[in-house]
């Protein structure tokens, strides 16, 4: 062994020796610096339904996450000294419960800081209680369900009113200010749709309004010729829609072209500048009126119109509904890591939920102990001139 070992090292000498006979003009390579240390990376996720009907909504909501993120990055995060990149894990769960379910338990596997999402309440509710048993807080910035901080879930956030205050607020509205005697509802079967329109049915019957008739469709429906031909037999004065957009805009048209006039009203499913496009014509000035889940007023208008025109300049884009309050949610969940001094879950939870007067682009924004919004505004919008236009916003 031992000679074989001399000769294996006398093999190897001589041929080092031939190689660099060989080779005479190349200088020997410099030793390599040592590589930087990379900044510790902070992983976020983010979820909404970027394919399907209502991908413009969650591209809107997911361009607001990538906004806040470079913006961070770009001046510089500080976590217990140490400079840390921003990275943001952007899912897709196409507004399917399922799909939802699936893509959150990715984002737990893969052991995100933090998630901002899902978009709709039908997502949103099942996957909390994914991030809830992993200890991820979960800030939804459009979820309006009340169920989904009512589960008693800790990690479980949100940044605009619920459906009670949105449905409630529609109701008396309709039969307030609109004078509506004959209402009829109709909602999409899912757990948005469904809850702002039980919400707002109450609302109605409350302050002293009718419901004359009440029919479902899907949030994929394209044909609702059969449930207005229904309803227009009932003549009523306000149509009341718990769905979204890309529901709304072909049931307006064929409203029209059964000669409906009723004034048409939703919540912040269909307060969105494509409901505007996907209606077309067939919206007159003053018969759509919606509510946005969230607004400014005041002073705070400034930062809002500032926050749009740069959006606006970065994506070629106007804001849909809720790029501000994804925006926010990020910014808020970051704050409470730079103050817990920590991007561990567990750690800078409890600073999360103590949030008070986060000074965001959509208003003050403070957690009560469910992990709703305190004092949470709304904005109640109508469709003049070809866009939306601010009413009022109600607190």
């Amino acid at each position: 062994m031992q000679f074989k070992f001399k000769s294996a090292l006398t093999v190897l000498a001589a041929a080092s020796l031939l190689v660099a006979c060989g080779k005479k003009e190349e200088a020997a390579a410099p030793a390599a610096a040592p590589a930087a240390s990379a900044d510790p990376v902070v992983k976020i996720g983010h979820v909404g339904p970027t394919s399907g009907a209502i991908a413009h909504l969650g591209k809107d909501n997911e361009n607001g996450a990538i906004m806040a993120i470079e913006e961070l990055n770009a001046a510089g995060v500080m976590i217990d000294g140490k400079k840390v990149k921003l990275e943001l894990m952007a899912e897709d769960d196409a507004a399917d419960p399922k799909q939802g379910t699936a893509v959150a338990q990715k984002l737990a596997d893969a052991k995100v800081a933090g998630v901002i999402g899902h978009l709709n309440s039908g997502t949103t509710i099942p996957a909390s209680k994914i991030y809830s048993d992993a200890g991820i807080p979960q800030i939804s910035p459009s979820a309006t369900n009340p169920k989904y901080t009512r589960q008693g879930f800790k990690t479980a956030f949100r940044v605009v009113a619920d459906d009670v205050q949105l449905g409630s607020t529609l109701g008396k509205y309709a039969v307030g200010t609109l004078k509506g005697k004959a209402i009829a509802v109709i909602d999409d079967r899912t757990a948005y749709g469904q809850g702002v329109a039980e919400e707002f049915v109450k609302a109605v019957e409350a302050a002293g309004g009718k419901v004359v008739a009440k029919e479902f469709t899907t949030d994929k429906a394209t044909d609702f010729n059969s449930i207005l031909t229904t309803i227009k037999g009932k003549k009523p004065d306000v149509v009341f829609f718990g769905g979204m957009d890309a529901v709304a805009g072909p049931m307006l048209k064929q409203m029209k072209s059964l000669g409906i006039k009723a004034k048409f009203m939703g919540g912040d499913g269909i307060c969105s500048t494509e409901l505007v496009k996907l209606a077309g014509d067939a919206v007159s000035d003053d018969q759509v009126f919606c509510a946005e889940a969230g607004g400014v007023e005041g002073e705070a208008k400034a930062g809002m119109d500032d926050f749009k025109a740069k959006f606006k300049t970065k994506f070629g884009a106007d804001v849909q509904v809720y790029a501000p309050y994804v925006y926010d949610s990020v910014k808020i969940m970051v704050a409470a890591m730079v103050a817990a001094k920590s991007s561990d879950p567990a750690k800078y939870l409890p600073v999360l939920a103590a949030t008070k007067d986060f000074k965001g682009v959509t208003g003050p924004i403070s957690f009560d102990e469910k992990g709703d919004i305190l004092n949470g505004a709304l904005t109640l919008k109508t469709i003049k001139g070809g866009a939306l236009t601010t009413i009022a916003v109600i607190r």
